[in-house]
């Protein structure tokens, strides 16, 4: 029974951090704004406890800031917050990649195939309908990067990018909310990483990556 308890009380956490994360990613939630919990509750619903877990979880992903003070607020975005987001990245998953061009096996591959196919077939939609189908390219775009790591054999590696990554989606739904991102540029330069990838040539791939990352900043 206390188990049971236990679980629906994390799915319910979960399902508050999802919401609240979305609405900062788009700026619903502007940065440094305050937090309260009462006013959290009244806009998503769910118990004080579960929205204060939800906010402490989601400042273990920097997406929110806690003191003791203050208690909880938006994260800042600024230029500064950006580079410094971007440079970490580009580190990260440079290293991340070249590691599972030097592990991975066939599964892997395959992984990346079916990321990159999936995340081609939502760039096409997001070129003539881009807020309808904002979210679902976010993720496609995510699980992308994800695959293109996830043969490298550090579980930490991934977990801190995996962070990383979800702070840079609030300047990323803003540059397409602004429409600085070129799709065309976007599903070459996938195809490319991709092809490097696959075929090892780990020199290119991680130039390829790295110049894609730095590309982002502010917006392609």
């Amino acid at each position: 029974m206390f188990g049971r308890k236990n679980n629906e009380n994390d799915t319910v956490v979960a399902l508050l951090a999802a919401a609240i994360r979305r609405d900062i990613s788009f700026g619903e939630l502007p940065p440094d704004s305050k937090l309260k919990i009462e006013s959290l509750r009244s806009r998503y619903g769910g118990s004080a406890h579960s929205i204060r877990e939800a906010l402490v979880s989601l400042s273990v992903e920097g997406l929110v800031e806690a003191t003791a003070q203050r208690g909880f607020r938006v994260a800042s975005a600024t230029a500064a917050d950006l580079e410094d987001i971007t440079r970490l990245r580009g580190e990260l998953e440079v290293m991340g990649l070249r590691w599972s061009m030097e592990n991975g096996d066939i599964a892997w591959e395959g992984r990346v195939l079916a990321a990159r196919h999936a995340l081609s077939r939502i760039e096409s939609f997001m070129l003539e309908q881009p807020e309808t189908y904002a979210l679902e390219w976010e993720e496609y775009n995510r699980q992308f990067h994800h695959a293109l790591m996830d043969a490298c054999g550090s579980p930490r590696l991934l977990d801190i990018q995996d962070k990383l990554y979800n702070q840079s989606r609030r300047f990323r739904l803003a540059a397409l909310k602004e429409g600085r991102i070129n799709f065309n540029n976007s599903q070459k330069e996938h195809d490319d990483l991709a092809t490097a990838a696959i075929k090892r040539d780990s020199v290119h791939a991680c130039n390829l990556l790295k110049i894609h990352i730095q590309g982002a900043r502010p917006g392609p």
